[in-house]
């Protein structure tokens, strides 16, 4: 006798089914992204956690959309494939537009699945990786598409500061959907395929006038040189994808915890007789910081962040004696290291990522000043520059400064001055701390004796000279208590390094008050 029953073993081959049909998708689908250069969602996944670590999340999610033939086409995942897995054995949450499906484009359902895995990563306490190509919002679905991207915004504001977000461009991003990346603390892109904009070509073309391509509106370059959206930009998604596993590796998994540290064999007390040649006692000739950098953290290694973006300051991320540390640094081969709008801004919002997750900020100063200019004093200069004073007086976290050579005038308090609230503050012999340099300062002190001599320029020389002598000596803000010591340049790493063992346990409060109303 034969029976029709359905036995436990049915159903799972049944699911076991659907997985396999779920996961290998569209071959039709897969081929086309393929030929645009572009992997598919879940090849993105695999790139991105350790082998056999993805737990997906409501993988047989399906919307419940009705109109425009909508409900016709129900496929699993709704376009999004969300869960978590493990970089380096650390837990990290991730979401993927899957492109295959309706274009990766957010409706409801999509939206709520994205919502989801974003609750859990900040329950969790663990960094949220968002692996975006999408179209944007499901037309069909109308306001509720809408309404499921201002949930996603609200989640990136509520875990802000509180767990690494890392968005990651893979595709198109446009109208609203931009402003989640905007939101997150690294925006990293793939140039040609991936582009960013508020409003599309044939917008700005059918408003202003003018014509422009996807990636000349919104593409990776422009968005790494110009507009600072972007923190990295990449030739191809398997070189970004591993910058991400990288960067997770210098970051802690939430704001209660430190960053990880690692076993360097770089000796703490090794000596750096190199910097006595590369950095130039006269403070007009240019050098490269990075070199700098490179000889002072573990290895010569480091992280740096929007590097093609306002290039006279630098901002990096790399270790010293196995601890994470971030730095930020005058460039005085890009407008002789001055301070800028741009510089300011990204400056700012580097120490502001390193206060909230708790890497200690190491701050190389040779800067002359902030730019002068009616386009920077009409653009707001002060407003912008305010904004890292603001950011290094808010931050809580230990605080090296050293002064390398020049530190002139308002750029030497906002560059984290002892008076700002540094922890340590160290000078090289070659520094110079002083209101603006000897050639203005003389040119405003002593305008009537060189106006009166018979010998102007003789006289200007000889009182710069005499300027120069009295307060512009190395030693000058050492015997006042300005600076801590004045350190071998040679010592440099060593001092650093006792200097960060010391501070290890800092613990600072801020004020009690809901927020601060930082200049914006």
């Amino acid at each position: 006798m034969t029976s029709n029953t359905v036995t436990p073993h049915d159903r799972a081959e049944e699911l076991r089914g659907r997985r396999r049909e779920v996961e290998s998708g569209s071959h039709r689908a897969t081929e086309a992204q393929h030929a645009k250069g572009k992997l598919t969602a879940r090849e993105r996944i695999e790139l991105l956690l350790d082998p056999g670590s993805f737990k997906e999340v409501e993988q047989l999610r399906r919307h419940r959309a009705t109109g425009f033939g909508l409900e016709a086409k129900r496929p699993y995942t709704d376009g999004v494939i969300t869960g978590w897995g493990t970089v380096e054995g650390r837990t990290v949450f991730v979401y993927a537009h899957d492109f295959r499906i309706f274009g990766g484009a957010l409706g409801e359902a999509h939206a709520t699945k994205i919502h989801k895995i974003m609750d859990m990563a900040i329950s969790a306490g663990a960094p949220l990786v968002s692996l975006n190509d999408g179209a944007g919002a499901r037309i069909q679905e109308g306001v509720s598409a809408l309404a499921g991207y201002g949930g996603i915004f609200q989640r990136n504001t509520r875990a802000s500061g509180v767990i690494p977000q890392i968005s990651v461009m893979l595709g198109p991003c446009a109208g609203g959907a931009a402003y989640s990346p905007a939101l997150t603390d690294f925006v990293f892109m793939v140039r040609e395929t991936s582009q960013m904009f508020i409003t599309g070509p044939d917008v700005v073309k059918a408003v202003t006038g003018e014509e422009i391509t996807q990636n000349g509106l919104g593409g990776a370059d422009v968005h790494a040189e110009t507009s600072g959206v972007a923190h990295f930009a990449y030739d191809d998604e398997e070189t970004c994808i591993a910058e991400v596993r990288y960067l997770i590796g210098m970051l802690p998994s939430n704001n209660r915890e430190n960053p990880p540290t690692v076993q360097s064999d770089d000796p703490a007390d090794r000596r750096g007789d190199v910097l006595l040649d590369l950095v130039p006692a006269d403070g007009n000739r240019p050098y490269d910081m990075h070199q700098v950098i490179e000889e002072l953290v573990d290895d010569g290694d480091y992280l740096e962040i929007h590097e093609r973006w306002a290039r006279n300051i630098i901002c990096a991320m790399a270790r010293l004696d196995g601890q994470v540390v971030g730095i930020v640094a005058n460039q005085p081969q890009a407008l002789a290291g001055v301070l800028d709008i741009e510089a300011s801004e990204k400056a700012a919002r580097f120490v502001q990522m390193c206060d909230a997750f708790n890497i200690p900020i190491i701050t190389l100063l040779d800067v002359p000043g902030f730019l002068p200019g009616v386009d920077q004093e009409h653009g707001g200069i002060i407003r912008h520059g305010a904004k890292l004073l603001y950011a290094y007086c808010n931050a809580t976290v230990p605080r090296i400064s050293l002064i390398l050579r020049k530190a002139y005038g308002g750029a030497y308090i906002v560059m984290d001055s002892q008076s700002i609230g540094a922890d340590l503050t160290y000078a090289w012999p070659t520094n110079e701390i002083a209101v603006m340099g000897a050639e203005g300062a003389a040119n405003v002190i002593f305008r009537r004796q060189i106006a009166e001599s018979d010998q102007p320029d003789v006289t200007r020389e000889q009182l710069v000279k005499e300027y120069q002598a009295e307060l512009m000596h190395p030693y000058y803000a050492a015997e006042r208590g300005l600076i801590d010591d004045v350190i071998d340049p040679a010592d440099t790493r060593s001092t650093l390094i006792s200097g960060l063992a010391m501070l290890h346990a800092k613990h600072a409060d801020l004020p009690a008050r809901k927020h601060g109303n930082p200049p914006t």
